[in-house]
């Protein structure tokens, strides 16, 4: 089954959250398990030296009690040595034991039981040796053979022999403890291993599944992007064919058409003459108020014939306006686009000095911010965008107003340019943003002659370049127009005019 982005993208989020429950899982327990493995090694530790400090204990008391019979038989200071070397390593011993065993309770009452019998023990050994010192051998030996001193020597080996024993089975269970712990630790790395290993080859298998399906996915884009971009071509060549044939036809039936124009135009012209003599002659005529005929004839050829031939010359004239747009768009749909450099400075100052004076005769001036260089485009196209929009500027002016025209260009991404001419005119109404671009449309009032197709006119020569025009405007504070073009144009114009 094909794995979509959605169904990719789930997956991968179950599995990494799997790996991280799994990582955590790892973490805390391997935390957990240490700690237990560090109490139980301090536990051994502390039993250990437990241990040893009572198994040294019982040495020191042993060599103790030994040098203190040798000294009472032979009276010898030599035997003396090693009861005098051990007595305060055995209350270091003692202390030791005081400190080690302190954490626990149940312990501290055998403890001060042991340190009373091992003070009286030493106590009973010091007496004996002095009471000797003093040749009172006897009496030394008597205070021994109370049994006194082996009863205290007895509860203190019973008490080390206890601690032994308890020691011994306390690191017994300790290593136990941390051999378990061991393998726990063991278990739990290999169980999250394992869950770590299967979640990297889930999530391999997913980005191998979903890359294949992308490489799938993008053979199948080329290859539909290059049927597309055939029937594309194939289109578009049919568009230019049937644009010519439109252009072609334009041309044709304007040109026709222009032929019956100018044989009513000459009529027109003929029919005017006629009637003007026709009028001449009437008004030297005696004006017969009797005679109906007569009056109805005056009227003709003085008021009627008059008003209807200068409605047909006005009609003609439009119509030969009309005729004379659709030519000229005609022709200029025919031209081939030449792209060549053009310094875009050069051509608005040449479209600026063009229509200088007639800007000057009402004291405005035009203004040029030009941070364009060279351009690959069509120069007669441009000079042709600027000429329009500088003489729509010059006819829409407001009234009584200088005017006050600046044109702007400047590069934007993309290796495009913006140009904008901006005039502080009578303004566009925002409903008529639009229709003044399309063909045979006006906005406002209609004082000024023209037939509505500058502006559409420039939109199409925009287009041919690969560009496009809008504008923004407020009503009776100013228009701004805004052509966006390809600071390169070559790649646009081949493609228009496949």
């Amino acid at each position: 089954m094909p794995i979509t982005s959605k169904t990719f993208v789930r997956s991968t989020a179950i599995l990494l959250l799997v790996g991280l429950l799994a990582l955590v899982g790892i973490v805390g327990t391997s935390v957990w398990l240490a700690d237990r493995s560090q109490v139980y090694l301090d536990e051994v530790t502390e039993a250990r030296i437990a241990r040893r400090a009572a198994v040294d204990l019982r040495a020191s008391l042993l060599d103790m009690e030994s040098s203190q019979r040798g000294y009472l038989l032979t009276l010898e200071e030599t035997y003396l040595e090693p009861y005098q070397q051990a007595r305060p390593r055995a209350l270091e011993q003692v202390e030791a034991l005081k400190q080690v065993l302190a954490p626990y309770d149940v312990a501290a009452e055998p403890v001060r039981q042991l340190e009373a019998d091992v003070t009286f023990k030493l106590k009973e050994m010091d007496t004996t040796i002095a009471l000797a010192r003093s040749n009172e051998v006897a009496e030394a030996i008597a205070r021994v053979r109370t049994d006194e001193g082996q009863q205290a020597m007895t509860a203190i080996m019973g008490f080390i022999d206890a601690l032994i024993t308890a020691v011994d089975n306390r690191l017994v269970e300790g290593v136990g403890n941390q051999r378990s712990t061991g393998e726990a630790l063991r278990l739990v790395s290999l169980i999250g291993g394992l869950v770590i290993l299967m979640v990297v080859a889930g999530a391999i298998w997913a980005v191998l599944s979903y890359t294949q399906e992308l490489a799938n996915a993008r053979r199948a884009v080329e290859e539909a992007n290059a049927s597309l971009e055939e029937r594309v071509r194939e289109r578009t060549s049919d568009l230019g064919k049937a644009n010519e044939e439109i252009q072609r036809f334009a041309y044709i039936v304007t040109h026709d058409l222009r032929a019956p124009l100018v044989n009513i135009m000459g009529f027109t012209a003929e029919l005017e003459t006629s009637v003007e003599e026709v009028r001449s002659y009437m008004d030297t005529q005696p004006v017969d108020e009797a005679d109906p005929v007569a009056s109805q004839a005056r009227l003709a050829a003085t008021e009627d014939l008059p008003e209807a031939i200068t409605f047909i010359r006005a009609a003609t004239r439009k119509m030969d306006g009309l005729i004379n747009a659709i030519l000229k768009i005609s022709r200029e749909g025919r031209r081939q686009l030449n792209p060549e450099p053009v310094e875009l400075s050069e051509v608005v100052e040449t479209s600026a000095a063009a229509v200088h004076h007639q800007v000057a005769d009402n004291d405005g001036d035009i203004q040029s911010d030009i941070r364009v260089g060279k351009m690959i485009t069509d120069r007669l196209s441009i000079e042709q965008i600027l000429g329009n929009m500088l003489d729509n500027a010059i006819k829409y002016q407001e009234p009584g107003r200088p005017l006050r025209v600046s044109i702007r260009a400047r590069h934007v991404p993309g290796n495009r340019v913006i140009i904008e001419i901006e005039d502080n005119g009578r303004g566009i109404a925002e409903t008529d943003h639009e229709r003044v671009f399309e063909l045979f449309r006006r906005s406002g009032s209609q004082n000024n002659p023209g037939e509505g197709i500058g502006l559409a006119h420039v939109r199409t020569m925009v287009r041919s370049l690969g560009g496009d025009v809008t504008l923004t405007s407020r009503l009776g504070e100013g228009t701004t127009f805004i052509i966006n073009l390809p600071r390169d144009s070559r790649g646009f114009i081949g493609r228009l005019g496949a």
